[in-house]
């Protein structure tokens, strides 16, 4: 039980934890994406309607959070492809805070954005 704790405390995994969690929540955003695509295609009066919609804070907040969610999904992404195709073993935990630093400082930059 112990070294099963210790290895979940590991900060790879849980870069393999967000990355995991990250495609999971982006895969579910996914229907979402194309009903709103599929109401743009039925007419501006919709398309209206629905940017209006995107004005309220909490679509808002889901908006920086998506980008937080895609930066970290892609970052991650980057950083296993770096491990498996780069002989960088050593460096594992310097890419783990690298990946972590660039999602969450596009993250923020969208927020700030906003």
């Amino acid at each position: 039980m112990r070294n099963d704790y210790r290895a979940r405390n590991h900060p790879a995994w849980w870069a393999f934890l967000v990355h995991r969690l990250s495609g999971l929540a982006l895969s579910l955003f996914l229907p979402f994406h194309f009903w709103a695509l599929g109401n743009a295609l039925q007419g501006e009066a919709r398309l209206d309607t629905l940017l209006k919609w995107t004005e309220q804070p909490l679509v808002k907040f889901a908006e920086t959070m998506l980008i937080l969610l895609l930066a970290a999904h892609l970052s991650g992404g980057l950083r296993l492809l770096a491990l498996e195709f780069l002989p960088w073993r050593g460096w594992q935990k310097t890419l783990l805070a690298w990946a972590a630093g660039v999602a969450l400082a596009v993250g923020l930059a969208f927020a700030l954005v906003l």
